[in-house]
């Protein structure tokens, strides 16, 4: 057994575990559609909607309706809930909302962005192979059902509370979010198909303030989201703390930064540009750039 296989079992083995737990914890206190659970069905929906789509996508060799898929994942789970849910209150309604917008956006987003540079290299190595490829529609699985845990809490609570501070602290952190991740992304679009830009990096726009500002964003509307659920948080539904902390440690740790940073370095690890950049530019919070950073670039421009 070579050592991808090896890595594969295990991401799969825990990716299910997980997800089992985390439904069996947030279950406690949630709606019912003939005496199971709505969390429960929806974290059954998360990962069976990606094992069907994946047979044909390994037939096929393809991952190009990875990230579309989990964005319809997203979008089935929270209009199941909020139709299952008994006389959803203003709170259901916001959240669901919110979610929807990100999910519909985000996703053909990446479905158009992968279509455009023809796919997607963290799945070169592993498309042509079973059980690699399949630990990968788990681990989606897995991540729609921690992204939206505090959502679903909301959508399926049996005490609902009044409209207060912490969903209007909510809506402000969720709306600035999107807004940095969607000109972040727009940005970044742009810079990419002038091919006056080929082989450069971008650090103009909000990416002068950050290097990663679209993560900075994500992170902030799935905060904002889990603030207005806390009202309706009690028992073992404190677990659902757990989706923006899984967000900032994904983000972090495992698949975003540091990728894109690896990458970065190898390409432009010795360009003094390059160096300058990362030196007087957040990993990750914005920051307004330096004026001595300023001045050099219009001195570039």
């Amino acid at each position: 057994m070579d050592k991808q296989l090896r890595i594969s079992i295990i991401s799969l083995t825990s990716s299910t575990s997980l997800g089992f737990l985390l439904a069996l914890a947030l279950s406690s206190g949630s709606t019912e559609v003939n005496g199971m659970p709505v969390f429960a069905i929806c974290a059954i929906l998360a990962y069976a909607i990606n094992y069907i789509v994946f047979i044909p996508s390994f037939i096929a060799r393809t991952e190009h309706y990875f990230d579309l898929v989990g964005s319809i994942t997203t979008i089935t789970l929270i209009i199941y809930a909020l139709m299952a849910g008994t006389d959803p209150d203003a709170r259901s309604y916001i959240v669901a909302a919110m979610v929807l917008v990100w999910a519909t956006r985000l996703g053909s987003f990446l479905f158009l962005r992968a279509k455009e540079t023809g796919g997607d290299a963290r799945f070169d190595s592993v498309k042509h192979r079973f059980i690699p490829f399949l630990s990968w529609w788990s681990l989606q699985g897995l991540w729609v059902l921690m992204n939206l845990a505090g959502a679903l809490v909301v959508l399926t609570t049996t005490k609902p509370e009044s409209f207060g501070a912490f969903a209007a602290i909510g809506i402000f952190l969720w709306v600035i979010g999107i807004t940095i991740e969607i000109v972040a992304d727009q940005q970044k679009k742009k810079f990419r198909r002038n091919h006056e830009n080929d082989g450069k990096f971008i650090s103009t726009g909000l990416w002068a303030w950050s290097r990663h500002p679209n993560y900075f964003g994500e992170i902030l509307l799935w905060i904002g989201i889990t603030v207005i659920g806390l009202p309706v948080l009690s028992g073992w539904r404190w677990i659902a703390l757990i989706s923006p902390v899984f967000v900032i440690v994904l983000l972090t740790k495992i698949s975003g930064i540091p990728i894109l940073e690896h990458r970065a370095q190898k390409r432009w690890g010795e360009d003094p540009k390059y160096i300058e950049y990362v030196k007087n530019t957040p990993t990750l919070v914005i920051k307004p750039p330096s004026t001595k950073l300023k001045q050099h670039k219009e001195m570039e421009i």
